[in-house]
């Protein structure tokens, strides 16, 4: 077993002035072991991304959790049809319904915009809805507030990063926003 690893780290040095980094760096990496960050590649864009419109379903939790190349947060959604949306970068976080500008943590931010009310439980305004304490992208989740059926969420993040947004169905007869920051450019 070990000839085999000295095998394979000696052919992936001969083959690195032909494959690029990300291709040597996965070459190398031992089985099971996850590769490093050079080899995750996106192809997401910084642009504003939307979809969908206005529902009467309700916006009933936010989580995040962290992944290989991507941090990412979900929203879950009640019972009925997805949930429309807008995601774009802005210079400022802007409170929904009072204009009020709102900090967040970040060298840029992200506004979510979801076309959905917030549930009575969900703290629509919260500074701190997820705790993103050590997210390779994310600085801060706070709630910009729900105001005439959308609710809004300012995500803080290290820089200007691509991102993806898509909505699933489930469990069940809800649905789910999904935001992925890439954690490099």
């Amino acid at each position: 077993m070990k000839k085999l690893g000295t095998v394979l780290i000696a052919a992936a040095a001969a083959l690195a002035p032909l494959a690029p980094l990300g291709q040597v760096a996965q070459a190398a990496t031992a089985p099971g072991a996850s590769a490093p960050a050079a080899s995750c590649v996106v192809h997401w864009g910084t642009g504003a991304k939307h979809a969908g419109g206005m529902v009467r379903s309700k916006v009933l939790t936010v989580r995040a959790g962290e992944h290989r190349c991507f941090d990412r947060l979900v929203f879950d959604l009640g019972r009925g049809p997805r949930a429309g949306f807008r995601v774009q970068y802005v210079r400022h976080i802007v409170g929904a319904g009072s204009g009020k500008r709102l900090h967040v943590r970040g060298g840029a931010r992200l506004l979510i915009t979801i076309s959905a009310p917030a549930a009575r439980r969900f703290p629509a305004a919260a500074r701190n809805l997820v705790n993103v304490m050590g997210f390779r992208a994310f600085r801060q989740v706070r709630g910009a507030g729900s105001f005439e059926g959308i609710t809004s969420v300012g995500l803080g993040v290290r820089t200007k990063l691509p991102f993806r947004v898509f909505t699933v169905h489930g469990p069940g007869p809800g649905s789910r926003l999904v935001v992925d920051v890439a954690d490099h450019k």
